[in-house]
């Protein structure tokens, strides 16, 4: 049984128009009909441009914002009604913007212990045990506690945000972009403490991410996201191998080559994302698709499986040919030089330079 199971998740807006009496003239598909699971102990990534719907997915897991239909069950457990309160200590997050996400009034002992009062975990003296723990854990001293988020710099405010996820011993981590926000040597830092800290404990993460190289790095499974809806989800190494949907070909392709002979060799992918609100017929991804066919406007392509643990949502998947390979090798090359930077940075966090 999966850690967390989501069937059908779909989230619209209503767009109305007027003041007085508003009237319906729209509706943005901003998440519709988006199906994935996540095991224990694994990391699901979910990639894809800006406006595709990753974050509002990660809201309605979360339930901070309420689904317009679909289900999400957590543990096997449908989750709704008094589960809710279950869900909210065994599902945390860790937002995108370091700077947002605490509270400027608390200070940060007062941050991450709140969630273990709103839970009634412990008394007061072992609760502030706990945030010293907690502390030393992410890579902060306990002196630490005493001090207000602005006294800190943008990766020591997330490893204080990962510090206020972990109070509640959680199974699952929503990290919604959580290295975005921070320069590349502090990224390393952090995405090093997470897979550290899910080693420990065990966690599964959801991980939001642009950066896939980062991805390439933290995931086991990567979902594809375009225009609300899920169009491929493979293995990690399956995925950036041989990328099965072309959406996810331009999203590899739009990796910069290290080597600038060839950075001109790769022609963009064009065209503009279509409104939400008034998605194309058939394929969503048919007005920009290289490989566009007759078909791909009038039906619209089911996610199926074609390859053990892979599945796609493109009517021409079994036809297309093959990736480039030089594409790969790009990526393979921005990939190694990432990971060396994190192996430097975790062999400073080993010596104690922060």
């Amino acid at each position: 049984m999966s850690l967390l199971e989501v069937t059908d998740l779909t989230k619209h807006y209503p767009v109305r128009q007027g003041i007085v009496m508003a009237r319906q003239v729209g509706t943005v598909r901003a998440v519709d009909g988006v199906s994935f699971r996540i095991e224990r102990g694994e990391t699901l990534a979910l990639v894809g441009e800006s406006g595709c719907g990753k974050s509002t997915t990660a809201r309605l897991v979360l339930r901070l914002i309420e689904p317009t239909s679909g289900t999400v069950r957590f543990d096997g457990q449908e989750v709704s009604g008094a589960a809710l309160r279950t869900l909210r200590r065994r599902v945390q997050v860790v937002f995108q913007d370091p700077y947002a996400s605490l509270n400027p009034r608390l200070r940060v002992g007062e941050t991450i212990a709140e969630p273990m009062e709103v839970h009634g975990i412990g008394d007061a003296k072992s609760r502030e045990a706990r945030v010293q723990e907690l502390l030393r854990l992410v890579g902060l001293a306990p002196f630490h506690a005493q001090r207000y988020p602005h006294e800190f710099s943008g990766g020591q405010r997330q490893r204080i945000g990962i510090a206020r996820a972990l109070a509640v011993q959680p199974d699952l981590i929503v990290c919604d972009e959580p290295v975005s926000a921070l320069d590349v040597s502090i990224q390393a830092q952090v995405v090093n403490l997470l897979k550290d800290l899910q080693r420990q404990f065990g966690l599964s993460y959801l991980f939001i991410a642009h950066d896939l190289a980062v991805v390439r790095h933290m995931a086991d499974r990567v979902a594809v996201m375009y225009l609300g809806q899920i169009v491929e989800t493979a293995p990690k190494r399956d995925l950036f191998a041989a990328p099965r949907h072309p959406y996810t070909r331009a999203l590899l392709r739009a990796i910069p080559h290290p080597d600038p002979r060839r950075r001109g060799q790769v022609t963009p992918l064009g065209g503009d994302v279509p409104s939400p609100m008034n998605p194309p017929s058939g394929c969503r991804f048919h007005t920009r698709c290289p490989f566009v066919q007759d078909i791909c406007r009038k039906e619209e392509p089911v996610l199926r499986d074609i390859a053990a643990g892979t599945r796609v949502a493109c009517h021409l998947a079994d036809t297309l040919p093959p990736f480039e390979a030089e594409i790969g090798e790009g990526l393979s090359a921005v990939a190694t030089k990432r990971l060396a930077l994190y192996a430097a940075a975790k062999d400073r966090r080993a010596s104690g330079i922060r």
